[in-house]
C-alpha cells in the first residue's frame, strides 16, 4: 500500500514536472474560420438577393448581346421600312426619331440604375466582410507563428540546460543556429509590438 502511495506521488511529480515544461496554445487559436460567402449571404433579404441577380446578369456579356441585338432589329427594320417602300413593311417606330425606341430604352435604364446601384453597394459589402475575415485569419496566423517562435525559443532553452546538465559541447556551427533563432524570435517580437502600438 505504501509503495502504491509513493508510486502515486512519484507519477504526479512526474506529470506536474511535464507540464510545466510544456508550452500552451492561447485558447483563441482553435477557433474556426468563417466563410465570407455563407456570412454575407445569410445577411441578404430577399430583395437584395433580386438586387444582386439583376447585377450580375446586366453585367454580363449575355446581357450586352441581347441588347445589341435588340437595337439592330428595332432600328433596322424601322429604318428599312421608313427609307425602302418598296419593300411594304409598316413603320411601327419611324426613321429618324425612333421615338417608342428611346421610350423603351430610358425606361428600361431608369428601372436597371437603383438596382444596379443596389448590387454594386452589396458586392461593396460582401469584399468588406472578406476583408475583415482575412484581416482575423491573419491575425491568427501570426498568434500561431508567435506561439511557435516561443515553442522554438524554450525547447532550444531546454535543449541547452539539458546539455549543460549532461555536460555536452556546443559545436559553433549549432551556436550560430541558436543565435540566429533567437534573433529571429526577438524581430519578430518587436514587429508585433511597433504593429500592435501603431
Amino acid at each position: 500500500m505504501a509503495d502504491e502511495s509513493q508510486s502515486n506521488k512519484k507519477n504526479s511529480l512526474t506529470t506536474d514536472t511535464w507540464n510545466k515544461l510544456r508550452l500552451r496554445r492561447p485558447a483563441s487559436a482553435g477557433a474556426p474560420v468563417k466563410n465570407a460567402n455563407q456570412v454575407h449571404d445569410s445577411q441578404l433579404s430577399p430583395l437584395d438577393k433580386f438586387a444582386m441577380a439583376i447585377t450580375d446578369k446586366v453585367g454580363s456579356m449575355g446581357f450586352f448581346l441581347i441588347i445589341f441585338g435588340w437595337t439592330v432589329l428595332w432600328c433596322g427594320y424601322n429604318l428599312l421600312a421608313s427609307e425602302v417602300p418598296a419593300l411594304h413593311w409598316p413603320a411601327f417606330d419611324p426613321f429618324p426619331a425612333f421615338v417608342a425606341y428611346l421610350l423603351m430604352s430610358n425606361v428600361i435604364q431608369i428601372l436597371l440604375m437603383p438596382l444596379i446601384m443596389v448590387g454594386q453597394n452589396l458586392q461593396g459589402h460582401h469584399s468588406e466582410i472578406r476583408a475583415e475575415l482575412d484581416f482575423e485569419t491573419n491575425k491568427k496566423a501570426e498568434q500561431e507563428v508567435n506561439v511557435i517562435l516561443k515553442h522554438l525559443e524554450h525547447n532550444t532553452d531546454l535543449l541547452i540546460q539539458l546539455m549543460k546538465h549532461l555536460d555536452c559541447k556546443i559545436t559553433d556551427e549549432e551556436l550560430r543556429a541558436i543565435t540566429a533563432e533567437k534573433n529571429l524570435a526577438e524581430k519578430v517580437e518587436q514587429v508585433q509590438i511597433k504593429s500592435s502600438g501603431g
